[in-house]
């Protein structure tokens, strides 16, 4: 049988336990706990979406066609641009058609 000495909380009114500073300390880890586990998920979240959308290698094609028009890029530069977007294009297409 258990005593009212050593059970420490019979006998005690509710306000009376949450007075008691080792409960008010549990409670306030508890918070803490809970507060800093909720930080570390949104954070996570936000760093694995990607800030920005890299553009589409059309896109860029366009941008290099543009400057090797303009004559900042030489005619080789811009035939292995190309051809590396090129194949990015084509990956970007089989993509494309295997969503809709």
């Amino acid at each position: 049988m258990i005593g009212t000495e050593s059970a420490g909380c019979v006998g005690r009114s509710m306000g009376e336990f949450f007075e008691d500073p080792i409960v008010q300390l549990v409670i306030w880890l508890a918070v803490f706990s809970a507060l800093v586990a909720i930080a570390a998920y949104v954070i996570m979240r936000l760093r694995t979406e990607p800030a920005q959308k890299e553009p589409v290698a059309s896109e860029m094609l366009s941008k290099f066609r543009e400057l090797h028009g303009q004559g900042d890029l030489s005619e080789k530069e811009f035939r292995t641009i190309k051809t590396t977007l090129a194949e990015q294009l084509q990956e970007e297409l089989k993509d494309n058609e295997g969503k809709g």
